[in-house]
């Protein structure tokens, strides 16, 4: 590579070039690699200095660079040696792009600033950075993190005793920490904060005994041990907003208020529309958020609505499709699927039908929106079926696993008898399919319910409720990919600190998703960085011993530097760690 310069009447620009042999021409031919600048400019960006001597060295570095890429390394290795008991020879590098991320997040500077406020000597950017690519990659306790963290090509340098400190100060610090992210997220993609998306769950403890936040609640899990709430908005990208974490036994619904507050005064957010499950929906909850800029949407359960608007909600008659007037009775819906063309079939069962109305309740009003669609309705009959199957199995094998169930357990639909027909107590208990909880079931096939105080147009309002899965996601990903249950900390403070490390994880996760363009699942993503494993040669470098697929070549065009050749050398890794940290 050598330098070029083009004069033009106004300006002289600089440029870096390449030779390129043309096999097919046998001619070598002159590439541009890159583009400089114009010497005003370059003088402009070097304060002063002399953009001729400087692109000359600039291109010194890029041509001893391209030296070291593609030297050939040959490494000895005898037969008759014996490794060294101890020596440590193969390394994670998945962890690289998501410290890519860190960085783009500062983290490393909200970290110097918590440190320097602390007054403490120990590495609390190493410890934090640690947590959060092991909850990613080897999702583990504390103490077993410390260990695996070792198992990163860059080394840790911190002590077990340390991380535990560390989170005492992480948790002081959480809504510091959550405002900042907020703040330097803006710069590294865009947020969609018109939108914002609340739910809350719940994660149980290895320990039985209650003790300050962690106490017996309704648990999401059906674990009989003490549980923590944790709270989680999220922006209308999927990306997570602001979380809290409340006592076991508190009502959900009480919930949302104090982080929405927060939000609204850390962040400086006030125009937005709320959207929630059903089961956060309070009335208290939607006064709230329709006052100002703010707007809610809520799910509706219909079999939970006053019985006149049921009736309605489930009338076949005046059905709409979004845009037309035109009305349509839902109960003659199989006969047009049936008389109709293949393409035609396919529009119908696809088909999102609605009705709506306003309702006022306790001098507060608000819109009721009811879809049904086919395609919806025959997902509620699949898994019904699915169920009743499992329940006739359980029947017919091992009637002594049926017991208590919760509403949604497929024992639901098994039916027990005690008695003979003439009143006589039975020989054994009976067991049956409830028909007559199937029929009841049945009535609510297809049927959606929406409530809003907007005014909007009917499918903007379901396309953004829709969207609701993804929090739902969120909390998937942490409990099942993160493993952040069962808890095995035991005091508040560190409590909240591993909710905080999980939560960090989980946007630099979704942020990650997002440079992948989202072609890829969860699963993939996490078991490919995983698998991203390296061979140290000692004094040269590391062998990649994971295969080159899609995923890595994807990920390594997003991230814009590759560990994918034959070997990585010291050097290249040594850059590789600037850039990463940059």
């Amino acid at each position: 590579m050598r330098l070029k310069v083009t004069k033009s009447k106004n300006a002289a620009s600089l440029y870096v070039i390449k030779s390129v042999y043309n096999s097919k021409t046998q001619s070598n031919s002159s590439k541009i690699v890159e583009k400089l600048g114009t010497e005003i400019e370059l003088r402009e960006k070097l304060n002063g200095a002399d953009p001729y001597e400087w692109a000359k060295e600039y291109i010194k570095r890029l041509n001893e660079e391209e030296k070291e890429q593609t030297r050939k390394i040959l490494v000895p290795f005898e037969q008759s040696k014996i490794i060294s008991k101890g020596e440590q020879r193969s390394f994670n590098g998945g962890y690289l792009f998501l410290q890519k991320i860190y960085h783009e997040l500062k983290l490393n500077k909200i970290c110097k600033y918590i440190s320097q406020k602390y007054k403490f000597g120990f590495d609390l950017d190493s410890i934090l950075s640690r947590l959060i690519y092991g909850r990613v990659i080897f999702p583990s306790s504390k103490l077993a993190t410390y260990a695996l963290s070792k198992r990163f090509i860059e080394q840790p340098n911190f002590d077990l005793h340390q991380i535990y400190r560390a989170l005492e100060v992480l948790a002081k610090e959480t809504d510091f920490i959550q405002s900042c992210l907020y703040e330097n997220s803006l710069k590294v993609s865009k947020r969609n904060t018109g939108i914002l998306y609340y739910d809350c769950t719940n994660y149980f403890f290895e320990i039985e005994q209650e003790d300050g936040d962690k106490q017996y609640g309704p648990s999401k899990d059906h674990k009989p041990n003490p549980i923590i709430q944790m709270g989680l908005f999220m922006d209308g990208d999927g990306i997570p907003l602001a979380f809290s974490i409340n006592r076991g036994n508190m009502n959900e619904q009480l919930t949302l208020k104090p982080l929405e507050k927060k939000i609204i005064s850390d962040f400086e957010l006030s125009k937005f529309i709320i959207c929630t499950d059903a089961g956060l929906a309070s009335e208290d909850n939607r006064k709230f958020n329709s006052k100002d800029d703010r707007a809610f949407i809520t799910t509706q359960s219909i079999k939970k609505l006053k019985e006149h608007l049921k009736k309605w909600a489930l009338d076949p008659d005046g059905w709409k499709l979004p845009g037309s007037e035109k009305t349509y009775a839902i109960s003659k819906l199989d006969e047009m699927i049936n008389k109709a063309t293949t393409e035609d079939k396919a529009k119908i069962k696809a088909a999102v039908f609605y009705k709506e109305r306003w309702i006022k309740e306790n001098g507060f009003e608000q819109r009721l929106i009811v879809t049904y669609s086919i395609r919806y309705r025959d997902y509620h009959r699949k898994i019904r079926s699915s169920q009743i199957e499992r329940a006739r199995k359980v029947i017919d094998t091992n009637p002594i696993k049926i017991k208590k169930c919760n509403p949604n357990d497929y024992k639901r639909f098994i039916h027990k008898t005690s008695y003979t027909l003439d009143g006589e107590v039975a020989a054994k208990e009976i067991y049956s399919i409830d028909s007559s909880l199937i029929e009841k079931e049945e009535a609510f096939d297809g049927f959606y319910g929406v409530c809003t105080n907007l005014e909007d147009d009917v499918s903007k309002i379901i396309k953004v409720n829709h969207r609701r899965w993804e929090i739902e996601e969120c909390f998937r990903i942490m409990k099942s990919e993160f493993k952040a249950r069962p808890v095995y900390l035991r005091n508040d403070d560190r409590i909240e600190a591993h909710f905080t490390t999980c939560f960090i994880s989980l946007i630099i996760y979704r942020l990650l998703e997002k440079k992948l363009e989202e072609k890829y699942t969860c699963h993939e993503i996490i078991s490919g960085l995983r698998d991203m494993g390296f061979l140290e040669v000692k004094g040269e470098g590391y062998v990649p011993t994971y295969t080159r697929t899609d995923f890595t070549d994807a990920i390594h065009d997003a991230f814009n530097f590759r560990t994918d050749y034959q070997i990585v050398t010291t050097n290249m890794m040594k850059k590789i760690f600037k850039d990463t940290k940059k």
